[in-house]
């Protein structure tokens, strides 16, 4: 990779005594506010369910509450994201993305906190009214990056989710394991930390020219969702996009438990299991990525990348010991980790430079519904098969559901593909 061109070095910037408007916008600003954003989430991800446990008598009342404490999350940020999105196109990435940060920080100082499950709910709700800073961080990818570069940089931030989710729950399984609430209060310092690096260093990637004005008509999420679907060369992609987001949020709110109640899982185990996850997303997302694109069309890398997790799910689900876990997780990365990059980056190329913040927008809007969806339905495949013994296969049962729900979205997408295809060599009628 060539670092003048991908990640421009920081050191070549403007000098520290410089206004963040004074400095020029390039990959590696974006790229360390977004590790920072993910370790400190990654945090939380070993012991949340844990705490939650701590309100609850039994196993099937820890499953339903999880469930509640994700589901808040994802209704608040489903309304929210196209918002920010467009406040974002108006106003710029930068201030939208410290009004998340600000939020994160408080949601993670007050979760620690916590003394009731009321609260936990409460919490989670403005967290998700706040931020959407996933979306805004692509759309500043998307500002400084050509068309033709954004598959390949955005599996670059994918690297940097991937590198956060590496140390954070590592960090949050050894740190949950003295005490509970200290990840918290940890991940809430980094939420400050970014708050900090954001406002004094972070420059801002969207100049006064490229504005658009504020459309509430277009920044509700139904209308970004419609909006979305109308862009050019995207269609059914959508679909693609919810039903791949349902999977993996379905898997996010049952991996815990789930290993839990299969293997006897503790939240140190489950955050080494979840280091190895983020590990595999670095070495696929940041180097594989690169080289596969150079070799393989876009189209090939989505439709094979998504069959091979439909693949890996359905191994995800089937295993009978914990060591198998391991072996799903590297081998099922190597072969589907660079699928949801490629796949950004269809959409991202499909829409105007003035309406990136709201394009990803809705993106997480999709996301986000999807999220809303996934506790409810985790809680329910979980609720039906946490009294088997540990160790029976089908204790998988969320996994085969989203092994489904992966193989209907690679039917999609190949569609899809085919109907491009035929269009783009169609005879033009004289």
């Amino acid at each position: 990779m060539n670092s003048s061109s991908a990640l421009e070095p920081i050191g070549n910037q403007a000098s520290p005594g410089q206004s963040s408007k004074q400095r020029t916008p390039a990959m590696g600003f974006i790229l360390l506010t977004v590790l920072i954003d993910m370790i400190a989430i990654g945090l939380i991800v070993p012991v949340l369910p844990a705490l939650v446990g701590t309100f609850t008598a039994s196993s099937t009342q820890q499953t339903f509450w999880f469930g509640a404490v994700a589901l808040s999350f994802g209704v608040a940020n489903f309304f929210a994201s196209p918002i920010l999105g467009a406040l974002s196109d108006r106003f710029g990435r930068r201030p939208v993305l410290l009004l998340g940060f600000s939020g994160m920080a408080l949601s993670f100082i007050v979760t620690g906190f916590a003394t009731a499950l009321w609260m936990l709910i409460v919490v989670r709700l403005f967290s998700g009214a706040m931020q959407s800073n996933a979306a805004v961080a692509n759309a500043y990818v998307t500002d400084i990056t050509a068309p033709e570069d954004r598959a390949r940089r955005f599996g670059m931030v994918g690297a940097m989710f991937g590198l956060g989710f590496t140390v954070g729950p590592a960090m949050g399984g050894y740190l949950g394991s003295i005490n509970l609430h200290l990840p918290f209060f940890i991940a809430g310092g980094m939420a400050v930390l970014n708050w900090i690096y954001g406002y004094f260093v972070l420059p801002e990637s969207l100049a006064p020219e490229r504005r658009k004005p504020l459309a509430w008509r277009r920044a509700n999420p139904f209308g970004a969702l419609v909006g979305l679907s109308q862009l050019h060369g995207v269609g059914s992609l959508v679909a693609v996009i919810g039903l791949a987001g349902l999977a993996q949020f379905t898997i996010q709110n049952s991996f815990v438990l789930y290993t839990t109640f299969k293997f006897g899982w503790g939240p140190r185990d489950s955050g080494l299991a979840l280091f190895t996850v983020g590990l595999m997303s670095v070495l696929v997302q940041g180097f594989l990525l690169k080289h596969l694109l150079r070799r393989l069309s876009a189209r090939t890398l989505a439709v094979g990348g998504l069959m091979a997790s439909t693949l890996t799910y359905l191994a995800f689900g089937a295993i009978t010991e914990g060591w198998m876990m391991y072996v799903v997780i590297i081998a099922g990365n190597l072969l589907g980790g660079g699928a949801a990059a490629v796949i950004q980056s269809l959409v991202s190329n499909s829409a105007d430079a003035r309406s990136q913040g709201q394009t990803m927008g809705a993106v997480a809007a999709v996301n986000s519904l999807m999220a809303v969806m996934a506790p409810v339905i985790s809680a329910s495949l979980l609720g039906t098969v946490s009294h088997l013994p540990k160790g029976d296969w089908r204790m998988g049962l969320p996994f085969y559901f989203c092994a489904a729900l992966q193989l209907i979205g690679t039917g999609f997408a190949a569609g899809h593909f085919r109907r491009v295809l035929r269009q783009s060599v169609r005879p033009v009628a004289t």
